[in-house]
């Protein structure tokens, strides 16, 4: 089994739509992402084994524990707000879904998006640069699946274990006060804004980028499609004779979700040609 350079750990899901479903979940937007990019990409999922995924996962390895049903989502978005619905879930994912060889994977992912990732599963990557999209750790649901934001209760066991937390304003609603908290205890914190950009929090420093300007069409996954660039570009800087940039990080990153959110599901996120080709014009002008 080829050891991948790019490792997205969380439910794939099921995102309802008017005439079925399409394939989604931070699992679905990071590994493309990293696949366009140009890193050999890899998914640890649970999902319902007669699941048949699209011709979009071409190239990216996929493990999956079998479940009786695939994580299952409504999205509903009212002037720019996601209201959710979740009615079926896969099963947890644990230390023993992940196959020894991923273990030495120099960059991972762990993209819950409904607590099915343990935060101890951090430790099983002790080599690696490892950010987290923590969204499903922030989420709770009734029982007919209408989904609520919370605090986050394993925060503190995991945050200074990671590379880099990438949140969004969405996700602090359910804890709004946890920023400085949990920049106090993160190498870096990143929280997005949508099409207003992201603030960095790193090394006692708080700054905040502006995006590239984009037409909307299907802000979904954008922030994962962030937090993939975002942990790729770190990692090349951290080769270069300055060392890890964040800034630098976020500026890519900011350019990369740009472009995804300007066509339905992943079908607008770039190739790493595309990107270059962008930031060679600014530079230019």
């Amino acid at each position: 089994m080829t050891v991948p350079d790019y490792l997205v750990i969380g439910h794939i899901t099921k995102d309802l739509v008017p005439n079925g479903f399409t394939i989604g979940g931070t699992v679905t937007y990071a590994a493309v992402t990293a696949r366009n990019l140009g890193q050999r990409a890899a998914i640890v999922t649970s999902a319902e084994p007669g699941l048949v995924l699209p011709p979009v996962f071409e190239g990216i390895q996929v493990i999956r524990v079998p479940a009786a049903a695939t994580t299952t989502f409504h999205n509903i978005y009212t002037n720019g707000t996601r209201q959710q619905v979740i009615s079926a879930l896969a099963n947890p994912i644990g230390p023993d879904a992940i196959p020894p060889e991923y273990r030495r994977t120099p960059l991972v992912h762990l993209g819950p998006l409904a607590r099915e990732i343990d935060e101890s599963i951090v430790h099983h990557f002790p080599n690696s640069r490892v950010v987290a999209t923590p969204q499903g750790w922030f989420r709770s649901w009734d029982e007919a699946g209408h989904v609520t934001l919370r605090a986050w209760p394993g925060a503190e066991r995991l945050l200074p274990h990671l590379t880099a937390l990438v949140l969004s304003d969405e996700d602090v609603c359910g804890d709004p006060s946890c920023i400085q908290r949990y920049a106090a205890i993160t190498r870096t914190l990143v929280v997005t804004h949508g099409p207003r950009g992201a603030t960095v929090y790193h090394a006692g420093q708080a700054r905040h980028f502006p995006t590239r300007p984009a037409r909307e069409v299907d802000p979904t996954g954008a922030g994962d499609v962030f937090a993939a660039a975002f942990l790729i570009r770190l990692h090349e800087t951290a080769q270069s004779p300055t060392g890890e940039d964040p800034w630098e990080a976020v500026r890519f990153a900011n350019v990369v979700a740009s472009f995804s959110v300007e066509g339905p599901g992943v079908s607008a996120i770039p190739s790493r040609e595309q990107v270059a080709a962008y930031l060679d014009e600014v530079a230019r002008s």
